[in-house]
């Protein structure tokens, strides 16, 4: 049966069979794409887009999400525990850099099963990662040495926010808060959300850098973690700061500070 007839007795207007698209198959933004996320598997579309528009690839997003869903690049979630519900309250924003940090330790494990923990240490407002300390062990003495080591790059916070684990509240802690000067808010008991910022940027260090990580020895956790702490602060984009990354963010404080 001939083409006509078939679409005569079918009631289908033959413009709709013989249609063909004349959509671009967009080869170079899906490899761009796919380059990006073989870097950065943890990326969503999102901040994929911020990552092509600095290559020069600009492109309304929900093109790219479309692009993104065909290529079957979606991030899968992970499984968390179960947590509690109730109120939250939000935790309110410094207002410059170096008002307040807060710190948190992250714990991992080498590949012979032995364990090992990370101290990190974020500035509220730049988001900025000052740290990731990491160790087989943290006592509340290495935790102050490494914060007089940060103080005499950046000068030093007004506050410090912490949950209350054994190292943070320990005497060598209390002295050095004593002999500095600066304040240490402890959060509530079962309370993490009130160190949201860091507990946010714990998330992240985990997503992208420890779950996709297999480490051997402390001297390959260090060399890693030093190279994604770089990464992060020069080159991530962070929602929170309009798609900038911290190290922009700061930069431009820095300018409006010395224009005013």
């Amino acid at each position: 049966m001939s083409q006509r007839r078939a679409c005569k007795a079918l009631g289908v207007d033959r413009t709709s069979v013989r249609y063909r698209s004349d959509r671009p198959d967009d080869a170079r933004v899906r490899e761009a794409m796919k380059a990006v996320v073989g870097e950065r598997r943890r990326f969503g579309y999102r901040r994929i887009h911020v990552m092509l528009r600095r290559q020069g690839i600009v492109m309304n997003h929900k093109k790219l999400r479309r692009l993104y869903r065909e290529e079957k690049l979606q991030v899968r979630r992970r499984g968390g525990r179960k947590r509690a519900l109730g109120t939250r309250r939000p935790m309110g924003v410094p207002d410059r850099i170096n008002v307040r940090w807060s710190l948190d330790f992250v714990s991992d494990a080498f590949t012979d099963g032995r364990r090992f923990r990370v101290l990190a240490v974020v500035d509220d407002f730049s988001r900025e990662c000052l740290a990731l300390v990491a160790d087989t062990s943290l006592s509340g003495l290495r935790v102050t040495r490494e914060l007089d080591a940060l103080m005499a790059i950046r000068g030093r916070p007004s506050t410090i926010v912490s949950d209350n684990g054994t190292e943070l509240t320990s005497v060598a802690v209390l002295k050095w808060c004593q002999h500095t000067g600066i304040e240490w808010h402890y959060v509530a008991p079962g309370k993490p959300m009130q160190n949201g910022f860091v507990e946010s940027f714990n998330g992240r260090f985990r997503d992208e850098c420890l779950n996709e990580t297999l480490f051997s020895t402390l001297a390959q956790a260090r060399a890693t973690i030093s190279l994604w702490k770089e990464d992060y602060n020069l080159n991530r984009p962070h929602s929170a700061l309009g798609h900038r990354t911290p190290a922009e963010f700061a930069a431009t404080l820095t300018l409006e500070t010395v224009a005013a």
